[in-house]
């Protein structure tokens, strides 16, 4: 609660927030909420490390308008710090920021001490390579030609001699025939053998191209040699979206409120994707003017605000898009820093909330060549489900919320160093040992301490917290019904009264981690929603169980899927056949940018995919109600039962029973 004259500042990315006094530096109030600024000068101006961004706008999802006004002036020190080492216009030092009203403040990734760890890296795959362009040597060295008209002419009829194709554009480019004047031979970058791309005095080996994943979370971008298939380089960040929203549904409210501000969510993510195949080209010192091809993949609302699109219509039923079907621009009009006359095509979408990352998931996958029947999800805000065979194909999208990303949970965070991801717990003692992000021991080895003092533990992320309320319900700290219990039985100081509720202490070091009862509420409400609708696309095609389930996405390939089918997040299969598919959205843009064939195979897929709405379906809510048991209420899972000994319903869950049944 607020104390009066106490003003309200919310940080970003990580959505903390609190009220301080008047007087408060950012700094000093990052440190009291435990936000990840860092510091090494300890608030003297000097290392400037402590660079941050204030917002000035509405934010009408937290009820506070952020104004710079509402900030002290640039300060000396700041001015010399910025004519010693330069200080962008946008950005201030925490340490010398004192707030006298409401603000919204921007942490960069570079001033964050645990930078997020973008899990976004290549997973390898088959693929055919057959791109759209292709480079074509001509000689030059007893042609003449005084004007680029007869340069132009002179490209035609080479192409048309040495190469055997007709051209029927030259797309437009500056073409200075004085350059090739004194140059043996040329270079021309032939797209679909009928239209030029480009065209370089002498030799050039490489043409390259960027395949691009648009997460709401993360931003992934992978750098390809388009003759050869190879990576070259892969750059990821923070989606900088977040600032106008968490989720996808907060960031479609925010363009409802603000009409016409999709343009500066736009802008947004077209920068930072500019910023990333900079990086990446920096890296492996490329010639980005020689990326000739882009393939973008996304959810539906990173689709259309990466195109341009109003998502509004995505935010309501019937969850209207612009177009479902492929899209491909010039990268001229969309900024991304290449070759201007590179395409950038974006794969088809599904339906209202499955996306052209789910697009690119099947493409990976192929479950429409298959004999055995396959579940596939892409666990996220949004779970995308995927369900058939070469017979059938469904696919759908359910609300699973942010849970599984560390939001709505007590100690959760995204995965970073530091943040628990691996949990046991002892069934006598009922003591907890994790192991986290940044270091490879557990915390009841003696060297764990010293192994993670420059990290520390933060907070507990999505694999974390599966496998800690797995645990728990082996171990009997809860019931089936998600209920922490107390445990009159056994002596234990790890579970304690809280409030009308009991908790449960997992760690217990500088920053204690604890798992609450609304917690385990709030991951059974996610689990139930992708189980839910996993579980209807099994019913509409006529199975009660499937071949194999594979996990998609960054997520999915951190979960242990033991803990993952404990819990009820999958139906049961045999261990064996639960798979990580790695990021097969990263994937599935690779091969749609190397393979041009490709193209048209998902193009052709997706039409004969059935798409079912979840939120109009009257079976959803059934199974959602069943599905908030642990694993699950009454669906048999006789394949997990091999490797765990559940526990028995005890009395106190019985009588639970009983008594809501009578009311």
């Amino acid at each position: 609660m607020a104390e009066k004259n106490q003003f309200q500042i919310i940080f970003m990315p990580s959505g903390k927030r609190g009220h301080f006094d008047p007087g408060t530096t950012i700094l000093q109030a990052s440190r009291s909420l435990g936000v990840d600024l860092d510091s090494v000068c300890g608030g003297r101006a000097i290392c400037g490390r402590c660079q941050i961004q204030p917002t000035e706008g509405e934010f009408a999802k937290h009820g506070i308008t952020s104004s710079f006004s509402n900030l002290n002036r640039l300060t000396e020190s700041e001015i010399k710090y910025s004519k010693r080492k330069g200080l962008e216009a946008s950005r201030r030092l925490g340490c010398q920021t004192i707030i006298s009203g409401d603000v919204v403040i921007d942490i960069p990734e570079e001033s964050q001490l645990h930078q997020q760890v973008v899990r976004k890296e290549f997973e390898a795959s088959s693929v055919t390579i057959n791109p759209l362009s292709k480079l074509h040597l001509i000689d030059l060295s007893q042609s003449s030609f005084d004007s680029n008209d007869q340069l132009q002419q002179l490209i035609n009829e080479k192409l048309r001699d040495d190469w055997g194709i007709e051209i029927s554009q030259i797309l437009p480019k500056y073409f200075d025939h004085k350059l090739f004047s004194e140059a043996d031979n040329g270079t021309i970058a032939v797209r679909e053998k009928n239209t030029v791309v480009d065209i370089w005095p002498g030799l050039v080996e490489k043409i390259y191209g960027v395949s691009i994943d648009i997460g709401s979370t993360t931003l992934a971008v992978n750098l390809s040699d388009l003759q050869t298939g190879e990576v070259m380089a892969s750059e990821g960040s923070m989606n900088p979206q977040i600032r106008f929203g968490e989720d996808l549904m907060s960031r479609v409210s925010y363009c409802m409120l603000n009409p016409g501000s999709e343009e500066k969510l736009t802008k947004t993510v077209r920068e930072s994707i500019k910023e990333l195949i900079t990086k990446a080209c920096k890296k492996v010192q490329i010639d980005p003017n020689h990326i000739l091809e882009a393939t973008v993949v996304g959810n539906p609302v990173m689709h259309h605000l990466f195109l341009g699109f109003d998502p509004v219509p995505l935010g309501v039923a019937p969850f209207k898009l612009k177009t479902s079907d492929s899209v491909t621009e010039s990268s001229k009009d969309l900024a991304l820093g290449i070759n201007d006359n590179a395409s950038v095509y974006v794969l088809p979408c599904l339906a209202g909330h499955v996306g052209a990352d789910a697009a690119a998931v099947i493409l990976t996958e192929k479950p429409y060549q298959q004999d055995a029947y396959s579940l596939i999800v892409d666990v996220g805000t949004n779970a995308e489900i995927i369900v058939g065979n070469k017979d059938k194909v469904l696919a759908a999208s359910s609300p699973t919320g942010p849970a599984f990303e560390g939001a709505q949970i007590n100690s959760g965070q995204r995965a970073a160093p530091g943040a628990i991801e691996r949990v046991r717990i002892d069934p006598e003692t009922l003591v907890g040992k994790i192991k986290v992000i940044g270091s490879d021991l557990w915390s009841d080895d003696p060297d764990f301490d010293e192994d993670t003092k420059n990290i520390g533990v933060t907070g507990i992320c999505g694999s974390g917290i599966i496998e800690a309320i797995a645990e728990m319900f082996l171990t009997g700290i809860i019931s089936s019904e998600g209920l922490i219990q107390e445990q009159k039985e056994r002596s234990t100081d790890v579970i304690f009264k809280d409030g009308r509720t009991f908790s449960y202490l997992l760690f217990d070091g500088k920053q204690k981690i604890i798992i609450t009862q609304n917690d385990i509420r709030a991951i059974q409400l996610a689990k139930a929603a992708l189980y839910a609708g996993a579980k209807l696309l099994m019913d509409k095609i006529g199975i009660s169980a499937v071949d194999k389930i594979r996990f998609a996405g960054a997520f999915g390939s951190h979960i242990d899927v033991k803990y993952a089918m404990v819990l009820g997040l999958i139906p049961n299969c045999k261990i064996s056949e639960v798979t990580s598919a790695g990021n097969a959205a990263s994937t599935g843009a690779r091969i749609a940018l190397l393979d041009s064939e490709s193209r048209q195979e998902i193009e052709t897929a997706v039409k004969q995919i059935e798409k079912i709405e979840t939120a109009t379906e009257p079976l959803f809510q059934d199974y959602f109600v069943k599905a908030m048991s642990i694993p699950h209420e009454s669906d048999d899972f006789s394949e997990l039962k091999k490797i765990f000994k559940f526990p028995e319903k005890n009395n106190v869950e019985i009588r639970s029973k009983r008594k809501r049944r009578r009311t």
